[in-house]
């Protein structure tokens, strides 16, 4: 159902679920998960560049490596087992993450998949939580569980506008009569 529009007072008029909204304000919500889209696309595009440029990282052992990480953090994970999973084969592992994070990215710079490339991201911060900064304390310094919850809005609501999603989905209404 579409909204219907009105002219009235001050400001043009949008009448959306029973409720007056002016086109301001219906403009500024509409937009209101680019940043944070826009955002964490970037974040994760670099971190995952970050890690397949560095040769360090993607080692099974060594200063900076992924097995070094793993090891380091195995006994106060809160699942242990997901970093037991993870020494099987650090290098591969570190590969998987990081072409996770390069596609999480993308997806959600450009809106394509947008609610499975922020689940994605989502399983990539919570699989990270509670492996890498489970034990941080406070719970607040660590960075992982802040992008688990901010993905969940791009979860949530996809990537309406300004994405290939709205654009295919846009094309769609278009064709159908």
């Amino acid at each position: 159902m579409r909204p219907e529009r009105r002219q009235g007072g001050e400001a043009d008029q949008i009448m959306a679920h029973g409720y007056r909204v002016d086109r301001g304000r219906q403009t500024a919500s509409r937009y209101a998960l680019l940043p944070l889209r826009v955002f964490l696309g970037v974040t994760f595009i670099y971190a995952g560049l970050d890690k397949l440029t560095d040769p360090a990282f993607l080692s099974d052992s060594g200063p900076g490596s992924i097995g070094e990480l793993m090891h380091s953090v195995r006994d106060t994970a809160a699942i242990p087992a997901l970093v037991d999973l993870a020494l099987k084969d650090p290098s591969g592992f570190g590969h998987a993450i990081a072409f996770g994070e390069l596609a999480v990215g993308i997806g959600t710079l450009i809106g394509l998949l947008a609610r499975l490339a922020a689940l994605g991201g989502a399983l990539i911060s919570l699989s990270l939580w509670l492996t890498v900064s489970w034990n941080t304390e406070p719970y607040y310094y660590g960075n992982d569980l802040a992008y688990l919850m901010a993905w969940s809005p791009l979860v949530l609501a996809g990537a309406a506008v300004l994405s290939v999603d709205a654009f295919l989905a846009e094309r769609r209404r278009r064709r159908t009569p």
